[in-house]
């Protein structure tokens, strides 16, 4: 298991911190975000897709839920899916919503809140938590899986910060 701690100072540390998960993400990675209201998951969500080139609104899919949308990653389409799932009030309800059918190895999935749906959601590949840290943010990335952590280990933190 890979670890990983940063202090990001400003939202835009945030921004260099998803663009530089951009850069290692493969199809069919599971990362679970953690961290209380406030902390910046779907702001580095944001970030991470506003990396890999995507140019539209990236709104929190708190009341929604999901979000779907279309990246290129090594010129290949793939689809990111962002859950938010800090409304769902049992496992169940996200087995009856469908949303285990977004997991595939073509697809990475972004959980925000997943201890919501722990027990049917797959393992994370990448867990990330944020913290607020006076008017910055602390951050931990733990590689879970043998592709996490290479992913993880290969991020080029330097240039971005």
């Amino acid at each position: 298991m890979f670890n990983f701690k940063i202090h990001l100072k400003d939202m835009t540390e945030t921004s260099n911190l998803g663009t530089a998960l951009t850069g290692v993400l493969l199809p069919g990675f599971v990362i679970y975000l953690h961290g209380d209201l406030g902390t910046g998951k779907t702001a580095l969500t944001r970030a991470l897709l506003h990396g890999a080139g995507y140019q539209g609104h990236v709104k929190s899919p708190t009341y929604s839920l999901v979000e779907t949308y279309t990246i290129y990653l090594s010129q290949q389409e793939v689809n990111l899916i962002h859950f938010d799932l800090y409304r769902v009030l049992s496992p169940d309800e996200f087995l009856e919503n469908g949303f285990h059918e977004y997991f595939d190895r073509n697809t990475i999935c972004v959980i925000e809140w997943p201890e919501k749906a722990a027990a049917v959601l797959p393992l994370p590949d990448i867990n990330i938590s944020l913290s607020v840290s006076g008017k910055g943010r602390d951050v931990k990335l733990e590689g879970l899986s043998d592709k996490g952590s290479q992913c993880i280990a290969r991020m080029e933190f330097a240039k971005f910060f």
